[in-house]
């Protein structure tokens, strides 16, 4: 089949585009595949980061006009949903030259039957707080999302149309309750591959991985990590991540220094999956998180991980002993588990269940289903 997959990025960071570029992968050797972006396609970078093996003979590829380009990134704000907007619309004009179109960046009105891997509901509000930046004016926000829409084409019959995959059953949830869709929950995959080291030779320390940004809560693991010191003194926390704001960082940065805790700021891949892989535990602080690619990570490279309630990343653990609801929640429930060696072996077993759902084997066959399901429906 004629694929025509649109998104506006696929260069590294950021985990919708690792999922972007994972959704290619599975597409490459058994369709015909055109890659409409708004960036330039960076191949090495997009290998070297994401883990996959794309060539430029792979897809042909396709960006937005320079001309229209050009206009949009003279202006002086991000406007990432006007780039996708004018993306979206340009791709309904060559819908009639694929047999079926498919986006890693949410919801979609294509024209045409395609595929949307959903990350979080663009069109859900209120938006999480960390969405939201200084010239996000409530009073222009209604007319701009009312241009957006009108540039792409958008519409929520388009957009029914579509076979839905979501990153989470949370995610999942939003989008029925924002627009009454049945989804497919495909876990984003996890691609970095860690040695198997045995429990005895790991150190009894924490490892929490991401962004140096408030909506992390940082002070909520550094709190936990020292609550559960109180009680089992050896361990200790590896905070790994790069800084997004500075007043923040260095703030946390005081803070893990005088706990005797590690900050390791900007350090390879080889050095992290090295760190991770020396450790028995992981720690996340985020509420809310769609998915959750660090701790799914860190259950793949054989830790003990908790993390917060509320969110999807809680389908990664899937168990109520390694979620908290607070600080004491979490310190109560890991001291007992440290403290249980048969406790810690059920636990470690569980997890090790849970690492295969997020293999890129299993992601592939998924994408390539879901095209065929697409295809179907034309």
């Amino acid at each position: 089949m004629r694929i025509l997959f649109v998104q506006p990025s696929m260069s590294p960071p950021g985990g919708g585009n690792g999922v972007a570029a994972w959704m290619l992968q599975a597409l490459k050797d058994v369709h015909e595949v055109t890659l409409l972006t708004w960036w330039p396609i960076e191949l090495d970078r997009m290998n070297r980061f994401w883990g996959t093996s794309l060539r430029a003979g792979d897809f042909r590829a396709l960006q937005v006009p320079a001309r229209v380009r050009r206009v949009v990134d003279a202006l002086p704000l991000p406007l990432s949903m006007l780039r996708t907007a004018v993306l979206l619309g340009h791709a309904r004009r060559l819908r009639g030259e694929y047999d079926v179109p498919v986006t890693a960046n949410n919801e979609s009105d294509f024209g045409t039957v395609g595929v949307q891997y959903v990350h979080y509901p663009w069109n859900f509000f209120p938006r999480p707080s960390v969405d939201y930046r200084w010239y996000h004016l409530p009073v222009l926000l209604p007319a701009y999302y009312a241009l957006c829409n009108g540039v792409s084409g958008f519409t929520a019959e388009g957009m029914h149309r579509n076979v839905t995959l979501v990153n989470s059953d949370w995610t999942g949830r939003l989008a029925h309750r924002r627009y009454g869709f049945v989804s497919h929950t495909v876990y984003p995959p996890v691609t970095a591959e860690f040695p198997d080291v045995p429990w005895e030779a790991r150190q009894p320390g924490f490892v929490c991985v991401g962004r140096i940004a408030p909506e992390k809560e940082l002070d909520r693991v550094i709190d936990i990590v020292s609550g559960v010191r109180r009680h089992v003194p050896d361990v200790t926390l590896h905070i790994v991540g790069t800084p997004d704001y500075k007043r923040y960082y260095r703030r946390i940065a005081a803070r893990a220094r005088a706990a005797g805790f590690t900050l390791h700021e900007n350090i390879s891949r080889a050095a992290l999956v090295d760190l991770v892989s020396r450790q028995r535990y992981g720690i996340h602080g985020m509420l809310e998180e769609h998915f959750g690619m660090a701790p799914a990570e860190l259950v793949r490279a054989g830790c003990l991980v908790w993390v917060h309630d509320a969110g999807g990343q809680v389908e990664i653990v899937d168990d109520p002993r390694l979620t908290y609801g607070s600080v004491e929640d979490a310190v109560a429930k890991i001291v007992a588990t440290i403290r249980d060696p048969h406790e810690t072996a059920t636990l470690r077993k569980h997890l090790a269940g849970r690492g295969a759902l997020f293999s890129t084997e299993r992601f592939m066959r998924e994408i390539r289903a879901a095209v065929e399901e697409a295809a179907a429906r034309r």
